[in-house]
């Protein structure tokens, strides 16, 4: 409540704020931005939105009719009222002098509901009239509104029906009396939204599309670089607020670039001449929707995006491009060739491309830190507001082109905070997805449900991969799986159009297979796997090791030590390393740099003796070439994207490795001891006291098809095989033959396999984002939760101090993995200690050592999996 006093001050409502009595102890008012501009500028930020073609082309598809200017007015009022409950006495007297309010300070999203609630059951109200006209806008208005209140990233809920009593008129602030300023402006402001017409569209894809524009529309609009603060009230405002909104979406790059006038040829994209799976995607209709592209690692399917994207960007299709990658360390490298083929898209005027890995800070060329209060300094003195979409993860998906992991884009079909904003702002993308097959029935419900909800708004989707099976085609095409025989007869590579049941088959006149030589080594030691890389090494071979478990990598990393060979090893700082997920993101990307230089693609690289050690982290979408390959066993179409770093160019080989060979190394005892369940280096899994299956490859059926494929044919012949490796190893006809060979046991396994696929798609389909379903406040769980965009891959994050790391450079961050975090380790407190060349941590009673070899616990020298 408030003091009763004389001669008050009396207040305006103001809507956005500079410093004020919280923060300054002599209680100054501090410089405020009236509610009422505040709440035009969103609403012409949105506007401007809602005008833009391609975003009016996806509103109008999920309205499934044409948007009149009426609708668009109609859209932007309601977005005027998104902050309405800023109104309320609580919330204002966050920036009066404490003498004029002595009750708790609150919020307004639900002071938004109860206001809107207040309004239709008062008929003295100000806003009673209002409401009642807006009322004959649809059945669409009400779950609008809630949308507009929901800006802030989340369904908000209505609090219980509020009385009058609960918005106190005050001496000093009469809330009614502000009201009655809004309906006036609103009036003045929006008069074609009530003139009588149609009602607007009441499709639930629509308002979901809304709902994310708002939230967009109010991050921008709540810049005070775009908005500078007026006051007092002013009734021509609104003039201010849509030049500065059109200033804005220009400044951020929100807005159609003019470019070069016409999409550049393949040869100008990228310098050489497309081979044929390259001019198919080329001759593939620009309004086509879904494009399924099946093509050999290294056969340049990101400059078949480039060009793809550059047809459909010109043809006024799409504005925007994210190129999802699925791992940090690909979306690094990634980053500065698209970069690059940029300039040769849009000319002189070509944006910078965001790099959407969080911490990361770089758009082009340029990097910057974060400094307190939410502000960061770029390295330049270049076009910083164009890179407002680098400077906050939430707003990744909002840029002119980004590059980052799948994670960022599956965030947009999730229930978690700022889902909608993310999925509107990438509806006008390309969203390119790499390496689709790499998704595990978890993963692979998330992105089938973020695809459905983007190609049914009109977006636009390219999916890419060297070794998608049957099977998961025909899931993200809607088909029946094609038996084993048909399946292993499609053509290699291929172009699959939507609608379309045959693939275009680009095949290549006097193309060259590249022969792989598999040889499998029974053992899974990593003395023996450290000691075939150095033998190789040894020989001047530039040798890839990959193993399935941080664990083994690490493990082997340092057998190679031990055999004396330090020196072999990729180096760091002036050090041995090697790479996988455990290190801090201000080490991955100099690790990540570390590798490329190390297993280089240029022509004129030297021969030279080395070994770079790694997991999962190393073996899809990089541009790496090693001379020889040792791997742990995985399924078939893992195994192939490893080779896929073998051989990758014509490079000048070493004596003894023109031939391409990997070593594979497999369980000494075969896999049929684990079908117990047991777990060996990343194969099987483990049981839990609680029933539940722990696994990184768990589907023995499929290994054991792999395993017997790389006995069973000494050469492979990549492309030309591809087809028949990954069907003769993952089709479903195949699993069953198998079965029926190994009999009851292996069976129950698969059997018990299968139930875990299947309980993974229900726990992913449980936070899923039903954009087919009204918008409103039940679309949510009712608190947040930790829904993860895949199982088992970060667990806590722990923020600290700067401290120089290992490598030199100061870090601030490390992750757990999920296994090794525990309730309340995210609160606990945390102390790092610089033990000169390495980090001791701790999290409550849990210590850990961060070192050259990652994040290891300790006193444990390398922690095993259950």
């Amino acid at each position: 409540m408030s003091d009763a006093c004389e001669s008050c001050e009396t207040f305006e409502a103001w809507g956005k704020a500079a410093q004020g009595p919280d923060e300054d102890p002599g209680g100054s008012i501090g410089q405020t931005h009236p509610l009422a501009h505040h709440s035009m500028d969103v609403a012409a930020v949105l506007r401007g939105l809602l005008e833009l073609p391609v975003t009016r082309n996806r509103l109008e598809v999920a309205a499934k009719r044409q948007l009149t200017n009426r609708d668009l007015a109609r859209l932007a009022a309601l977005a005027f009222l998104h902050d309405i409950g800023k109104l309320h006495p609580h919330f204002q007297a966050k920036r009066w002098p404490k003498k004029y309010w002595r009750g708790a300070k609150g919020g307004h999203t639900n002071e938004s509901c109860a206001f809107i609630c207040l309004a239709s059951k008062w008929s003295t109200h100000p806003f009673h009239d209002v409401l009642g006209e807006m009322a004959a806008w649809g059945p669409s208005t009400e779950p609008l509104l809630v949308a507009m209140f929901s800006h802030h990233g989340r369904p908000v809920s209505p609090p219980p029906v509020p009385t009058l009593s609960e918005w106190p008129r005050l001496s000093h602030y009469d809330w009614h009396e502000q009201a009655k300023i809004m309906v006036r402006a609103l009036r003045r402001w929006f008069p074609l939204a009530f003139e009588p017409g149609p009602t607007l569209p009441n499709e639930a894809p629509f308002q979901h599309l809304v709902a994310g524009l708002v939230a967009l529309a109010d991050w921008i609009g709540s810049s005070k670089h775009f908005f500078p603060y007026a006051e007092p009230f002013q009734l021509e405002y609104d003039n201010v607020a849509r030049s500065n909104a059109h200033k804005a979406l220009e400044a951020i790059g929100q807005c159609p670039r003019v470019g070069l006038g016409r999409p550049p040829s393949f040869r100008e994209l990228t310098g050489f001449a497309p081979n044929p799976a390259q001019s198919a995607i080329g001759s593939v209709d620009p309004t086509t929707k879904l494009v399924i592209l099946e093509a050999e690692t290294g056969s340049g399917k990101t400059e078949a995006a480039l060009l793809h994207f550059a047809q459909i960007l010109y043809a006024g299709q799409v504005s925007s491009l994210y190129f999802a990658l699925p791992t940090r360390a690909a979306a690094r490298q990634l980053h500065g060739r698209v970069q690059k083929a940029l300039r040769r898209i849009y000319g002189n005027d070509a944006p910078e491309a965001v790099l959407a890995v969080p911490g990361a800070l770089k758009a082009g060329d340029h990097e910057a830190v974060r400094l307190p209060g939410w502000e960061v300094r770029w390295d330049d003195d270049g076009p910083v507001h164009s890179r407002w979409a680098a400077e906050h993860a939430t707003r990744f998906l909002s840029a002119e082109v980004a590059v980052g992991t799948v994670d960022q884009a599956m965030l947009a079909g999730l229930t978690v905070k700022h889902a909608h904003m993310r999925g509107s702002a990438l509806s006008r993308s390309l969203l390119v997805v790499d390496e689709v097959h790499a998704s595990d029935p978890y993963m692979t419900t998330i992105l089938k449900n973020l695809l459905d909800a983007h190609l049914a708004v009109g977006g636009h989707a390219l999916l890419m991969s060297a070794t998608l099976g049957s099977r998961s085609r025909a899931r993200w095409r809607n088909e029946r799986t094609p038996t084993f025989d048909e399946a292993k007869t499609v053509p290699y590579p291929a172009v699959w159009i939507a609608g379309d049941p045959t693939p275009r088959a680009p095949q290549s006149v006097g193309a060259k297979d590249k022969v792989v030589e598999p040889e499998l080594v029974a053992t899974m030691a990593a003395e023996e796997a450290a000691a075939i890389a150095v033998a190789a090494a040894r020989k001047g071979a530039r040798v890839l090791v990959i193993r399935n478990t941080v664990e083994q990598a690490v493990a082997t990393w340092r057998s190679v030590q031990e055999l004396g060979a330090e020196e072999l090893l990729l180096q760091v700082a002036g050090g041995p390393a090697l790479h996988h997920g455990r290190f801090a993101a201000e080490d991955r990307a100099r690790l990540d740099e570390a590798v490329e230089a190390a297993l280089s693609t240029a022509s004129n690289r030297p021969i030279e003796g080395r070994i770079v050690v790694g997991t999962q982290t190393l073996e899809q979408s990089l541009d790496i070439d090693a001379d020889f390959l040792v791997t742990d066993l995985c399924p078939m179409d893992v195994l192939l994207q490893r080779v896929g770093r073998l051989h990758r160019h014509d490079l000048r080989r070493p004596f003894g490795f023109a031939k391409a060979r990997v070593a594979v190394m497999v369980p000494e005892g075969g896999l049929a001891p684990l079908v117990k369940p047991d777990f060996e280096n990343g194969l099987g899994a483990w049981k839990t006291q609680d029933g539940e299956y722990h696994f990184i490859y768990g589907d023995l059926a499929v290994l054991e098809l792999t395993r017997r494929l790389a006995h069973s044919r000494p050469e492979w012949r990549i492309p030309g095989m591809n087809r028949e490796l990954v069907e003769g190893a993952t089709h479903p006809d195949r699993i069953e033959q198998l079965l029926d060979e190994l009999g009851d046991a292996w069976r129950t396994y698969q059997d018990n396999m299968v139930s875990v696929g299947a309980a993974q798609q229900m726990l992913a389909s449980l936070g899923l984002l039903d954009r087919w379903r009204e918008y409103g406040e039940k679309l949510f769980p009712s608190a947040d939760e930790n829904v993860q965009t895949r199982l088992g891959e970060e667990g806590i994050v722990r923020d600290f101090e700067p401290v120089e790391g290992p490598f030199g450079r100061q870090v601030t961050r490390i992750t757990l993995p999920s296994h090794w975090s525990r309730r309340g380790m995210g609160e606990a407190p945390i102390e790092v200690e610089d033990c000169g060349g390495s980090l001791a941590l701790s999290i409550g009673d849990v210590s850990f050592e961060y070192s050259r070899a990652g994040l290891l616990k300790t006193p444990e020298t390398v922690p095993k999996l259950p």
